[in-house]
């Protein structure tokens, strides 16, 4: 009885396709025991531990071109750099799933809002929360593309963040990035006017504030701090492109 499986058992034993055992046999990397007077490749245990460490490497993400150099000549040395480099790769791989796992859960959060409380006026508990400065702009001007590009601090992802204007009255209206520790200033924690909105195009603003600052009158709403305005561009998916914003501002009941 014949000790040996020919290549499409060891396809199946291992898991992985006849091309592909094929292909590290075209590479140099496997090589069958023997072939016999039927032209089958045949394959001994000892290919079955090669194969199983090739499937390894390849894991590692080793170039099939680097496979042989590794298996004939590597130190107990170089696995162990190869194995703490492809660890660091799988942690950061697992940081950037985790980010965006947060990231697909905030969306749906935001958007479950949005859809319950659209046009509609709320009183939000806002803790604590800092910020760092990252554009200023004189107000009724629009953030235009060149500004994004000549911005000294390139911010990855920007679009996928909440960004915040907070127009003080002054001449100057700040654009920022909330951080979790003090930053270039903070604003305190207290009940929060809040309005979320969907508009076609900026200038639509102007009126939903107008119209903001109305309903505070109206309620008898003393406020405290300056206008915030909240950007989350990320809301367009649902809404053919539409501006979603978030109008705050720190007031007090009378």
């Amino acid at each position: 009885m014949k000790s040996e499986i020919t290549i499409s058992e060891l396809a199946k034993l291992m898991n992985v396709s006849v091309h592909q055992i094929r292909y590290f046999e075209e590479k140099g990397v496997l090589q069958p025991s023997y072939t016999d007077n039927n032209q089958y490749r045949m394959y001994e245990v000892e290919q079955v531990y090669q194969l199983a460490q090739i499937l390894l490497l390849r894991k590692l993400e080793v170039p099939v071109s680097s496979i042989k150099e590794c298996m004939t000549s590597y130190s107990e040395d170089q696995y162990r750099q190869l194995l703490h480099s492809s660890l660091r790769d799988i942690e950061a791989e697992v940081q950037r799933l985790m980010e965006l796992q947060q990231f697909i859960q905030k969306v749906l959060h935001e958007q479950q809002n949005v859809m319950k409380s659209t046009s509609s006026y709320q009183i939000k508990r806002r803790d604590t929360s800092y910020f760092t400065r990252w554009i200023e702009m004189y107000p009724q001007t629009k953030l235009t593309a060149k500004q994004l590009v000549e911005q000294p601090k390139h911010i990855l992802n920007l679009f996928e963040m909440d960004i915040h204007y907070i127009d003080d009255g002054s001449s100057l209206n700040t654009l920022c990035l909330e951080t979790q520790e003090p930053g270039d200033f903070s604003l305190p924690e207290g009940d929060y006017l809040s309005l979320l909105c969907i508009i076609q195009e900026v200038d639509e603003l102007d009126q939903v504030v107008e119209q903001f600052y109305d309903y505070a009158a109206a309620q008898s709403y003393v406020v405290l701090g300056p206008l915030i305005l909240i950007e989350k561009s990320y809301l367009s998916l649902f809404s053919n492109n539409k501006l979603h914003y978030e109008l705050q501002m720190l007031i007090e009941r009378l």
